[in-house]
């Protein structure tokens, strides 16, 4: 989740501003020299401008890496403090951070905490508290830094997190949080998914998937349905229009949902240089009865907002119970209030009255959380059921004021008392509670804690709770492992629907052919055993840039589990852990709670230090303003400068993300300066989602009315549920987009892969586009883009914008905007156009059409605009992304499709 802040700050008295650094622009004379041109200046009034703002995240058999990459320009004459500040899943761990300014990089080095307490000291000895990563909210923790940037000059920003995707509720979640608190000209986010058993859903969510912005999100599931894309390219006039936008630019998520195929019920193994991940969720199971009792905190803090909510939260609850569960309320105060002296069957007069008892709740009082929860753990032990799960879920809001007041001994009761025979989780409510001792005594009990945050929708984070533990499917499950060492937790008290077990671990036997794997559980009936196997010797189809992520997902988990481990153990025991967690944080550079990033700055600036914060600390800073969550501190003297790292260049298609030296580009400041860039790997290129070209490879018994000559090339239009195929032939100067309200075209030559020139025309200007440059012409200027060269990498005016990123060329005028692609097919380069966003108003071309309906009739025919069409299923490339997915589509006629003859869609010239 990200969130971009530019701050400004004057180090001297402001002076007139300079109008800013002079673009390089020689004309042409006479039509006889046509040179090339740097930039031409940003729009008036930006004194530090964010020009590029790359959000790209890879996700590979769950595990998430998301490199955030922004670069931002001084416009003026003098020096500014630039401020880069992005909000992250608190469930990562950043593992990079680097700045690189006027060809210098400084890179974030991670620390034993410990080594980087001369930074601490040297903050709190000045009344200094400027921590760098610190809690915002539910699921969010901030990262910023800032630094000075002389004049005219450009800094970019790139930090790196990693995450493990935790399923929930049968899906897994993505999520990216965009503010950048300006808008962007080169705004992007590009998830890229590959799951090898398959993704069976893909959802895109949140507050920037709104009608505003429907047009710049696009997501595409591969017809192997392995790879899914997401790409999100807001248009500056977007980012100021959407729904929680503004003048500032964006300020939403982007949620990205899915799930996976599993054919297996023994689950999905993958096994990698010397390392393997084993993901289980068997989906063929009856929900076992659950024996469930309720603690509710009704003291006197509790009362109002939160007393409501919990009403609100448990009557839903309540009336989610299965048929054949068992339950029990129990409520606390100053004392124990017991609604019935033991478990209830779940039948509709039973919730009914339980309902009713709910209602009557109210808050008042001390909090006695240990009788509360002996008599919750007496209730369950006394009514015991063959095959059913118990489960004992504690409400709270508060310490612990009355009876057994000391936190350690009620951790050492409840445990003595639960005796490992079921989970206990525990919900606090607010930032009154005392976290830490309810986080202990679930981890204790093989259980979790989670916070529920006062807000409106507190009820709902209650009931979310509650549905993941709702459906118990497997109890006492363990997962065994030949050959293999360093094992992640591998035995977990009950597998609930909708849920999740991942196991990684070293392989340690060399000689091992097949790794075996075996899991024990008990379900509604039985005992049952899951069996399978893997070949070490088979590596999983990766790039050489992602191949080790099934050593940094073990190593990722590891900690995670070390460090909650930790938490409930003493001595010897608790320091080994810590040690471990330590040394494999140090290992893979993971910023932890053991461990600080140090960020070192150019000569007489700050260094800081970046940590990871408990949970809620910020917040309950806030609150309080009692807890400190970093420092910062001068950069030592003596200190040397960090080196300076180049850039990894990548290959177009996002399953090949390794260097290629033949795509190098670089991107050039006012001064002449070569700038640091990242090329984006090759994930979605985001275009209007009604319609798309696309390119066919394949074509199987085909009618023959339907088969494309050999000079024709298929283009494919977006519809439910199947996108639409027709053939068009080659040699044709086709009218792509026409929109006269703004006198705006394009038109495209069309040759046997794609086109090889497109030219773009609005009013006197005109962009004329091939494989080996483009041109830029109004009348009074001209100039030249060479792609793979880079040396002019932008153009922006009133009305048009331009910007090459390597195998893209981004065009806006007016409300348009275009993205051309070039493509490489068995030596041939060619180009793609795919619209990003449509004129608002009627237009026409072959990609003005977005409002195609259809409907399937029997016997392979297509109902479009009344009339039955003859249809063939068949399956495409999709060159409108730089990947080039498979999908599948109906072919037919070209003149259905369009509802036009080809002589409609040609013109004379480009």
């Amino acid at each position: 989740m990200v969130c971009l802040k530019v701050s400004v700050h004057l180090q001297d008295q402001r002076a007139v501003r300079v109008a800013m650094e002079r673009a390089t622009i020689l004309l042409t004379v006479l039509g006889s020299l046509l040179l090339c041109v740097s930039s031409l200046p940003a729009k008036k009034g930006r004194d530090v401008d964010i020009y590029s703002f790359h959000i790209n995240s890879t996700v590979n058999s769950r595990y998430a890496v998301t490199v955030i990459t922004s670069r931002v320009a001084n416009r003026l004459n003098e020096s500014k403090e630039v401020h880069f500040q992005v909000k992250i899943p608190k469930n990562a761990f950043i593992s990079k951070f680097r700045m690189t300014i006027e060809g210098k990089t400084y890179d974030g080095v991670v620390k034993k905490k410990e080594e980087a307490q001369q930074q601490y000291s040297q903050a709190v000895s000045r009344g200094e508290s400027a921590g760098i990563v610190s809690s915002v909210g539910r699921t969010l923790e901030e990262f910023k830094t800032s630094v000075t940037v002389s004049a005219f000059s450009k800094v970019t920003f790139e930090l790196t997190y990693e995450e493990l995707l935790k399923r929930r509720l049968g899906k897994y979640e993505l999520r990216i949080h965009a503010q950048p608190m300006q808008t962007v000209a080169d705004f992007k986010i590009d998830v890229y998914i590959n799951e090898h058993p398959g993704i069976s859903y893909l959802e895109v969510k949140g507050g920037l998937k709104t009608q505003e912005l429907s047009s710049a999100v696009i997501s595409t599931l591969a017809a192997s349905t392995n790879e899914a894309w997401v790409n999100f390219y807001p248009t500056r006039e977007q980012q100021t229009k959407c729904e929680g936008c503004g003048k500032n630019g964006l300020n939403g998520d982007l949620l990205v949902e899915y799930d996976v195929k599993r054919p297996k019920q023994n689950g999905e193994l993958k096994a990698l240089n010397g390392y393997f991940v084993h993901y289980f969720a068997p989906t063929d199971l009856l929900q076992i009865p659950k024996n469930v009792v309720f603690l509710i905190d009704k003291s006197g803090s509790m009362r109002g907002k939160k007393i409501q909510q919990t009403h609100l939260a448990m009557l839903e609850i309540l009336g989610d119970l299965a048929g054949d569960d068992y339950f029990g309320l129990i409520t606390f105060d100053s004392s124990v209030h017991i609604w019935k002296p033991e478990l209830l069957r779940a039948t509709e007069a039973n919730v009914q009255a339980a309902k009713s008892f709910v209602k009557e709740i109210k808050a008042s009082g001390g909090t006695n959380i240990n009788q509360a929860m002996l008599d919750g753990v007496e209730m369950i032990q006394n009514h015991p059921r063959q095959g059913s799960a118990s489960i004992l879920i504690l409400l709270t809001d508060g310490d612990p004021t009355s009876g057994v007041t000391n936190t350690a001994r009620i951790q050492e009761n409840i445990k003595a008392a639960i005796g490992g025979k079921f989970p206990l989780y525990c919900l606090g409510f607010g930032f009154d509670v005392n976290f830490d001792f309810l986080e202990k005594m679930a981890l204790e009990n093989d259980g979790v804690a989670r916070r529920i945050y006062e807000d409106s929708d507190a009820d709902l984070q209650l009931q979310g709770f509650y549905e993941e533990v709702a459906t118990p499917l497997l109890t006492d499950l363990q997962l065994n492992y030949i050959g293999a060492a360093n094992l992640t937790q591998t035995s977990f008290r009950q597998y609930y629907n909708g849920s999740e077990i991942v196991v990684s671990g070293k392989i340690t036997d060399n000689s091992l052919e097949t790794l075996q794997t075996e899991v024990i559980a008990i379900s509604k009936s039985a005992s049952v055993k899951y069996q399978d196997s893997v070949s070490t010797k088979d590596l999983i189809d990766v790039s050489p840039q992602h191949e080790n992520f099934t050593q940094r997902l073990w190593a990722y988990l590891t900690v995670k589990q070390l460090l909650e481990k930790e938490v409930t153990l003493k001595g010897d025991e608790k320091d080994a852990a810590r040690k471990k967690a330590l040394d494999l944080s140090l290992r893979y550079e993971f910023v932890t709670s053991l461990t600080s990033m140090v960020v070192t700055k150019p000569q007489e600036q700050e260094t800081q230090v970046a940590h990871k914060p408990k949970e809620g600390a910020e917040l309950i800073k806030k609150a309080h303003n009692r807890r400190v969550t970093g420092h910062s501190a001068r950069r030592p003297a003596g200190s040397r400068d960090m080196t300076v790292v180049s850039d990894p260049l990548y290959h177009l298609q996002p399953s090949l993300l390794r260097p290629d030296p033949r795509l190098r580009t670089h991107m050039y400041g006012k001064s002449g300066a070569r700038l640091d860039t990242r090329p984006r790997t090759g994930v979605l290129s985001g275009i209007q989602h009604d319609i798309f070209p696309t390119m066919v490879y394949r074509l199987q018994k085909t009618p023959a009315a339907l088969v494309p000559a050999a000079t024709s090339v298929r283009f494919v239009m977006s519809a439910q549920p199947k996108p639409i195929c027709y053939n068009t032939p080659v040699g044709h100067k086709l009218r792509l987009l026409l929109d006269t309200s703004s006198d705006f075209s394009m038109n495209g030559e069309l040759s046997e892969n794609g086109f090889q020139e497109i030219a773009i025309h609005h009013k006197t200007a005109t962009l004329l586009v091939s494989p080996t440059e483009s041109v830029y012409s109004d009348g009074e200027m001209n100039v030249k883009l060479i792609w793979g060269q880079s040396q002019a990498n932008s153009l922006e005016l009133d009305s048009v914008s331009i910007f090459l990123r390597d195998n893209e060329l981004d065009v806006g005028v007016g409300n348009v905007r275009v993205v051309l692609i070039l493509h490489k097919k068995r030596g041939e380069v060619f180009l793609w156009p795919s619209i990003r966003q449509q004129p608002k108003n009627a237009t026409r071309g072959v990609l003005g059409k977005t409002d195609l309906q259809y409907a399937e009739l029997p016997g392979s025919k297509l109902k479009i605009v009344d009339q039955e069409v003859l249809a063939q299923l068949s399956s495409a490339i999709d060159y409108r992304f730089p990947a080039a997915p498979t999908v599948e589509c109906w072919l037919v006629p070209f003149q259905s499709a369009l509802q036009g003859e080809l002589s409609d869609f040609t013109v004379s010239q480009l």
